[in-house]
């Protein structure tokens, strides 16, 4: 599966009001930003439009019509990764930085959200204050620290994205590591017997890890890999908590859509296994850079890996 993460460094232009977590905010005004970029039947839904089948709006953020009933919806082929700080009144002229992860086709899609990004510099982000929401310059994109534009130039090189699979990181690791902490950089949303879990035992984790890998592969690689996911999930069962520090966070996002406040709340904190980890560690890995359970294009699901094996 092709995987781009592209970094893009921004600086306002405006005093911002935005929420603690900044991932609902920055999806929302994304998707309003490249819906107008694009757009060339303004009056229609995407349904009714002739170029549904070609167009980038309903490719990346309209989930398919065609969804068997009872059937997960397909993943979204891209993650927004907000500013990572908390605080919620930021100056005219502060640097900020988010990331944008690409998946599959997305990829060659990359002009596109410049561009949109661009123009939701322009129409602005956050709370309205004093008639207005606060704007932005894009100053540069990068990707793996190679500069792919600057808005000085306007022309952006081709990416060069990864192809991602677990063989990725089948040398990436601590030598049979007898431990692993699991950090929860941002909400962690996963359904475990059709309910949203608050406990993250290792089992669940590697349900989660499983599930998120197959779709991804399917929709947008060549296909599930073929590793045998019921021993996997088996022996995971011999594999201990050690240490937990996993609590529920809730927030709230408003969504045009439904026009209504929903509540997005998922687990956070880190949590330490202890066992026969060896064989996960690339489905961890993999994890790590692509974000698990629910809600990922908000930013949610991001964890991070640290590997350790005590004398």
């Amino acid at each position: 599966m092709r995987y781009g993460k592209y970094l893009f460094s921004s600086v306002l232009l405006d005093d911002a009001l935005l929420p603690p977590f900044k991932g609902s905010t920055f999806r929302g005004v994304f998707g309003h930003a490249l819906k107008k970029v694009v757009c060339a039947q303004r009056r229609r839904t995407c349904g009714e439009c002739l170029l549904k089948d070609r167009c980038v709006y309903p490719l990346v953020f309209e989930t398919p019509d065609a969804t068997p009933r009872g059937r997960p919806s397909p993943p979204h082929p891209f993650v927004i990764e907000p500013p990572k700080t908390r605080e919620t009144l930021l100056k005219k002229g502060d640097a900020f930085e988010f990331a944008l992860i690409l998946f599959g086709f997305a990829n060659d899609y990359l002009p596109y959200f410049v561009y949109a990004f661009e123009t939701m510099g322009k129409n602005g982000i956050g709370r309205r204050t004093e008639g207005h929401r606060a704007g932005f310059r894009l100053e540069k994109l990068s990707e793996n620290g190679r500069i792919l534009y600057r808005v000085e130039d306007q022309a952006i090189a081709a990416p060069d994205p990864l192809e991602l699979n677990l063989d990725t990181f089948e040398t990436a690791s601590t030598a049979d590591p007898r431990e692993v902490t699991v950090t929860l950089v941002t909400p962690l949303r996963i359904k475990h017997h059709n309910r949203l879990s608050a406990q993250l035992s290792f089992p669940i984790l590697v349900r989660a890890m499983l599930r998120r890998l197959h779709t991804l592969n399917h929709h947008f690689g060549n296909g599930p890999p073929d590793i045998d996911h019921a021993t996997l999930i088996r022996q995971a069962e011999g594999v201990e908590t050690l240490r937990s520090d996993i609590r529920w966070f809730d927030w709230k996002r408003y969504s045009n859509r439904q026009d209504q406040s929903m509540l997005m709340g998922g687990m956070t904190g880190e949590i330490t296994y202890r066992g026969a980890l060896t064989p996960y560690l690339p489905l961890l890995r993999f994890s790590e850079k692509v974000h698990l359970g629910k809600a990922t294009t908000f930013g949610l699901g991001e964890i991070r890996i640290t590997e350790r094996n005590p004398s």
